[in-house]
């Protein structure tokens, strides 16, 4: 085995951005790349009508409302390390998106807006970084507009996240006041400019600091709250790793204020490849980044990035070996693929990898044969974790303006859900297609991809069924006989997992109590 600390893969970082909606997390992760210098001009999270968009957000309603409702990989680099910066939904009816894509990631950025603090789907997105104890570094951004008390939002990661936190710098005002950052760590001064050209760093409490400021007043309140942010303890990077302890920076992404400094503790903190649980042979086993043999696991399929072509590609998140191009990679149902063009993204640009290590998240092309959860490796004899469903909240019809091309609906619908972006329900009885969302937004996204990309208007529609469960027992001939009794109410989903459709909790509950051997579930793996 190869020593983790020689190999390649030691040197690949692997993070998400999270944030509840509005907070600034895709202007971050545009002037992340700028100022990494993988791009030389950042878009702008804007009002209709403006031509420049966000590099990330490539989907048309993304860049009409200016929010992100799909995953994106971004691969750059910075002080010797390669960057994969996974940019996530942050719309809370993408949740599900957002979770399958932090199970690829090593480390988290938590977005905050500095006037709002922890807003609900920030404390939904942490609760599942604290699932997997993903390691976690807040940015407080928007500190251009007028903020809270910084203490205040402080005292608010500690209660609402049960987390500690160690500012590592700490802000000057903000608003129209806003003069800068002290980093607290190499006792500095990080001068603010209103126009984008920032100066050089200062040494704190310097004449140049002073003069930076240009108000006695709140260069007197500012050192006194530094001397009271110090108090806050010691980082310890452990803590951090085990997800305990959050180190806290300042800025303003819209003025690319601080955002160097938020990659430069990426680089700092954020962990390589980690040893990954697995099975092999059906047993318990692990997999270290280092070891020979190439594996990694699915955690997202996109169809149709490029309209001109009908593609699609499953995102693979490496976890072992050295992959190269050409390379055959088997399923654990022994289903053989050979990656002749595996991509490395950037946003809509594309690269093809010759090479990739653990870390890496790589494209590969496929005809539907990947899906969501898949674990890939040479033996076909490795699984991960099977990343997993969650039961919608909203369930509709599917019905087509034009009946003729209902064979065409079900192939759109079908590659859809296997995307992810909703989910897919087949009535043991009747021809309908039921569609399942976490959100209304879901739907939208879903009608207008179908428009988009398929040439089909589709209307979603409330049915009858209001809740969807997986029924599951280890008595196989108990669960057949209740699918065989409840056939007007039971569907498939895209694995053929049976479900009950309900027209309330009720109902759910009145089944579970009358069938105690069977289980109702909320989340099934995705295997």
């Amino acid at each position: 085995m190869t020593q983790i600390s020689e190999h390649p893969s030691a040197k690949r970082r692997v993070f998400a951005i999270i944030s509840h909606p509005d907070a600034g997390k895709t202007t971050l992760t545009e002037n992340m790349l700028l100022a990494a210098g993988a791009i030389h001009q950042a878009g702008q999270v804007a009002a209709r009508g403006q031509r420049r968009r966000t590099q990330s957000d490539w989907m048309k309603i993304e860049q009409e409302r200016g929010i992100s409702v799909s995953s994106s990989v971004m691969t750059f680099e910075h002080r010797d390390l390669v960057f994969n910066l996974l940019d996530t939904p942050g719309h809370e009816d993408f949740s599900e998106d957002t979770y399958r894509t932090l199970t690829a990631a090593d480390c988290a950025v938590m977005v905050l807006d500095a006037a709002k603090g922890i807003e609900p789907q920030t404390l939904k997105l942490f609760e599942v970084c604290r699932l997997r104890d993903i390691p976690t570094i807040t940015f407080v951004n928007k500190f251009d507009r007028e903020a809270r008390d910084v203490f205040e939002t402080m005292a608010e990661i500690e209660d609402k996240l049960a987390l500690d936190v160690v500012p590592m710098q700490w802000p000057c005002a903000s608003g129209r006041r806003f003069k800068g950052i002290a980093d607290l760590t190499s006792n500095t001064f990080l001068p603010f400019s209103a126009d984008g050209e920032h100066g050089a760093a200062v040494k704190f409490d310097s004449d140049e600091m002073t003069t930076s400021i240009d108000d006695d007043d709140l260069t007197l309140e500012f050192s006194e709250e530094v001397e009271l942010a110090r108090e806050y303890g010691v980082f310890k990077e452990q803590s951090f790793l085990e997800g305990h302890m959050t180190p806290v920076y300042f800025g303003s992404a819209l003025r690319k204020f601080g955002v160097l400094q938020l990659i430069d503790a990426l680089a700092k903190f954020a962990p390589g490849p980690q040893v990954e649980k697995c099975k092999k042979n059906g047993q318990e086993a692990e997999v270290a980044p280092g070891d020979k043999t190439v594996s990694g696991f699915v955690f997202k399929v996109q169809a149709n990035m490029d309209p001109n072509h009908r593609d699609r590609v499953a995102f693979l998140r490496l976890n072992s070996g050295v992959f190269k191009r050409g390379m055959k990679l088997k399923t654990l149902e022994n289903k053989t693929i050979s990656v002749h063009n595996p991509i490395l993204f950037f946003a809509q640009d594309r690269e093809l990898a010759e090479l990739a290590y653990a870390g890496d998240v790589i494209g590969i092309p496929n005809h539907g044969v990947l899906r969501v959860g898949d674990s890939l490796s040479e033996t076909g004899k490795i699984k991960f974790a099977g990343i997993p469903n969650f039961a919608p909240e909203l369930l509709r019809r599917a019905r087509l303006t034009d009946p003729l091309k209902a064979k065409h609906l079900r192939k759109a619908l079908e590659s859809l859900a296997e995307e992810g972006v909703t989910q897919l329900f087949k009535p043991a009885m009747g021809s309908d297609m039921i569609v399942g969302a976490v959100g209304a937004l879901q739907i939208d996204v879903m009608a207008e991809r179908i428009k988009t990309e398929y040439g089909l208007e589709v209307v979603f529609e409330p049915g009858m069924y209001q809740v969807a469960r997986w029924v599951t027992s280890d008595d196989e001939a108990l669960l057949q006989a209740f699918i065989n009794k409840n056939q007007g109410a039971i569907a498939e989903d895209l694995d053929g997992a049976p479900v009950l459709l309900a027209k309330s909790q009720w109902d759910i509950s009145y089944a579970s109590d009358k069938n105690p051997d069977l289980r109702f579930l909320k989340v099934k793996e995705r295997s």
